[in-house]
């Protein structure tokens, strides 16, 4: 009688809700078992991982906080005593302060790079000592790593960071099966979204912002996550240091942008229709 193999392990970061809870679940559903991070709220933790039980897989929650080396220490810890394996690795959990560039203070600077940079490539140290049949880390990043836009420098800069060390893990990790990607959301609706535009001092608002982008629409957690679990899947096992982006198109715009535009142009791309309706009473 052969013995099965053991289900996947993966600890993906910042579990407890938005991307990292929907990722999780995702990962569940297909027999994978899933370490669920969190940072302070226990409860969020503890439904997750019912839920990751509830869909059939195994699962332990463990409370670390991604700025302290010794807590990820400890979490992979704890990943080596109840599974002994590792085989997935998401860096999902980000934080950051949304301050123009002059406002930013050395404890700004500090925990950006600790809870966006460092804690990143430590995880990735960590998981890939676990990882002795090969293995995928996935960096979830954002828009501001390629695209400049006010207040987000701190976490845009640190983005752009770690996805240079997606490159560098990638070639180095290479030769031992392991494959080093990041997914890069643009306008997802999550709690993050909400409070940089509804909180932030001064912002413009979203729904300025979304009717440029040509899916006009933010995207969803679930978005997020499924492009998270292609990079984690067997259909990826070939593609490693690579960035993609989920955006609904806002890093492959330029002014002018299409909502700009009146009459005969948009007519041309979008009907006479469409045009009409779009049209301002002036215009029309």
């Amino acid at each position: 009688m052969t013995t099965p193999n053991p289900a996947p392990v993966a600890v993906v970061t910042g579990a407890s809700r938005g991307i990292g809870k929907v990722l999780a679940l995702k990962l569940a559903q297909r027999g994978v078992d899933v370490v669920v991070n969190y940072k302070t709220n226990e409860d969020l933790a503890e439904k997750t991982l019912a839920e990751v039980r509830d869909a059939g897989a195994d699962g332990i929650a463990v409370r670390a906080d991604m700025e302290s080396p010794e807590d990820i220490d400890a979490l992979f810890a704890a990943v080596r005593e109840r599974y002994g394996r590792l085989d997935h690795f998401v860096a999902n959990a980000a934080a950051s302060a949304f301050k123009p560039v002059a406002a930013l203070k050395l404890h700004h600077l500090d925990r950006s790079y600790a809870m966006n940079v460092r804690s990143f490539v430590l995880g990735a140290q960590r998981a890939a000592e676990l990882m002795s049949g090969g293995g995928r880390i996935v960096y979830v990043s954002s828009y501001g790593s390629l695209r400049a836009f006010p207040t987000y420098a701190a976490l845009g800069a640190a983005k752009a960071m770690a996805e240079s060390y997606v490159t560098y893990m990638a070639t180095e990790y290479g030769p031992r099966g392991i494959t080093v990607n990041a997914v890069n959301g643009g306008l997802i609706d999550t709690d993050s979204l909400d409070y940089f535009y509804e909180r932030v001092p001064g912002m413009a608002p979203m729904e300025t912002v979304l009717e440029k982008l040509p899916l006009q629409r933010p995207g969803t957690a679930e978005d997020m996550a499924d492009a998270v679990d292609f990079f984690l899947s067997d259909k990826a096992g070939y593609i490693t240091g690579q960035v993609l982006s989920v955006d609904g198109g806002l890093t492959v715009i330029a002014p002018p942008f299409w909502s700009d535009t009146t009459g005969d142009l948009r007519a041309a791309v979008f009907g006479a229709d469409d045009a009409h309706d779009a049209a301002t009473p002036e215009q029309a």
